[in-house]
């Protein structure tokens, strides 16, 4: 929890930790706690897990830390204006992306999906709009071809948790940050991800699809049919080759891959999965379906 962590290194007082209640995981689908939970308890860090802050008795509770200040990443909560109104410097808000640009809740996968070339993280004074607040801080960092939606996320965690800390520091030292309204063009918005997207159509792109693919690792991971079987499909390169093949038909396949028709380009499989088992290289897939590797 590198937010936290760095909320702790900076010589600011945590005087408690909210996190959503415990949720179902894993196949016996047991209660279990948030990262952030078990961190906060770790330390010996008071946590509330309200179901909501709507009620007067949750926003008494927050009230009663007398909070200087709140910092909300990732919280998946709407924080009232009763709420945000509480603390002497407000709420900050860790945002992965560049503001305006993929406000709301996937900014992540949303930059790989449309095929950003950068992003980065906003330290924001919260206000009562989705992400709308002025920018006190922020950091930028470049999307390389590779970056998926999971590596993308554990570099702009780490570069959040530099941003913030920065941000508390110089309020430790009584400096008063500057706040930058966001301007009013470049507004876009980063709906939450929903498992039906993750289906690829064959018919667009074949680099849309691998955009896809790589902001869709590790959840809720893509979706497609190889030769009528479903599988996950891990990752995937764009060729831009052209072809007279139906979208979503085998063309080629060998060591380097698994080649199915697009709507534009061709699509090379390299990591999928069946169902039921665990991800695996094309090379593996192709040994228990050698049929694919006949002449089409």
């Amino acid at each position: 929890m590198p937010c936290l962590e760095a909320c702790r290194q900076s010589g600011a007082e945590v005087v408690a930790v909210y996190t959503q209640p415990d949720r179902p995981a894993g196949r016996g689908r047991k209660l279990t706690p948030s990262p952030v939970k078990q961190s906060a308890l770790a330390a010996n860090i008071p946590v509330e897990q309200p179901e909501s802050l709507k009620s007067a008795e949750a926003r008494q509770t927050v009230a009663n830390y007398a909070p200087d200040l709140l910092v909300v990443v990732a919280y998946g909560l709407i924080l009232p204006r009763k709420v945000l109104a509480l603390p002497r410097l407000g709420c900050w808000n860790v945002h992965a992306s560049l503001l305006p640009r993929w406000r709301g809740a996937a900014p992540i996968q949303r930059a790989i999906a449309a095929g950003d070339a950068e992003t980065g993280v906003a330290l924001m004074q919260m206000e009562a709009g989705l992400d709308t607040g002025p920018v006190l801080l922020e950091r930028r960092t470049s999307i390389s071809p590779d970056d998926t939606g999971s590596s993308l996320h554990d570099r702009l965690s780490a570069l959040g948790a530099d941003v913030l800390a920065e941000g508390l520091r110089r309020v430790l030292t009584s400096e008063q940050l500057l706040a930058t309204a966001q301007p009013e063009q470049g507004v876009t918005y980063a709906h939450k991800l929903d498992k039906a997207e993750a289906e690829l159509d064959f018919s667009r792109p074949a680099i849309e699809l691998e955009r896809q693919i790589r902001a869709f690792n590790a959840w809720p991971v893509a979706q497609g049919a190889i030769a009528g079987e479903p599988l996950r499909i891990w990752a995937a390169q764009a060729l831009d080759i052209e072809h007279q093949a139906m979208p979503g038909e085998v063309i080629a396949a060998s060591r380097a891959g698994i080649d199915l028709a697009c709507g534009r380009g061709v699509l090379r499989v390299t990591s999928l999965q069946r169902a039921g088992g665990k991800r695996i290289g094309a090379v593996d897939y192709l040994n228990a379906r050698p049929e694919l590797r006949q002449p089409r």
